[in-house]
């Protein structure tokens, strides 16, 4: 499992966000469409009907923002551990403009470089070029993740990936 921008790449699985579990709030890519898992919101929408996808709300790394993971993570010790993590909101614009909102829980406790933030997004808008971007995108961001093990890389290398993968580079 790895983080690599907005993304968690597990074992050929790519989520937008935190891969969620049991209940929790996600979003996953697959080669058919975008699948919204989690209470409320499991659905499924076919890239046919996908125009846009971005992510809002995804935390980007600031100093005040770690000096504010630090309090939370205290006041989470002494609250016994009932942190929740910041969620984003993921929208699909489908045809005829229709807009659906998604939540995925950020996997980047302190947030997200500006760069990663920014490739994320474009990598995301490049996903809905078209059918063959698509499906060579998320085959080779899923190949990567079941090639890799260990976490996630080094911000160096989470924007190079990011920056092949968005310029459609294997």
């Amino acid at each position: 499992m790895a983080m690599v921008g907005l993304f968690w790449i597990a074992e050929g699985d790519v989520y937008v966000g935190a891969k969620p579990s049991g209940l929790a709030a996600g979003v996953r890519l697959t080669p058919e469409g975008v699948v919204g898992l989690g209470d409320k919101q499991s659905t499924f929408y076919p890239w046919d009907e996908v125009r846009a996808l971005t992510v809002e709300d995804a935390p980007v790394k600031s100093l005040k923002r770690q000096v504010g993971a630090l309090v939370d993570a205290a006041m989470t010790a002494g609250l016994g551990g009932l942190y929740e993590a910041p969620a984003m909101t993921v929208r699909i614009t489908r045809a005829e403009a229709e807009e659906t909102e998604l939540t995925a829980y950020v996997a980047a406790a302190t947030g997200y470089s500006r760069s990663e933030h920014d490739l994320s997004l474009a990598l995301l808008a490049r996903m809905t070029e078209g059918e063959a971007t698509l499906r060579t995108t998320l085959a080779t961001m899923a190949e990567w993740g079941r090639r890799h093990e260990g976490g996630s890389p080094g911000a160096a290398k989470r924007e190079e990936l990011l920056r092949r993968w968005t310029e459609g580079e294997g």
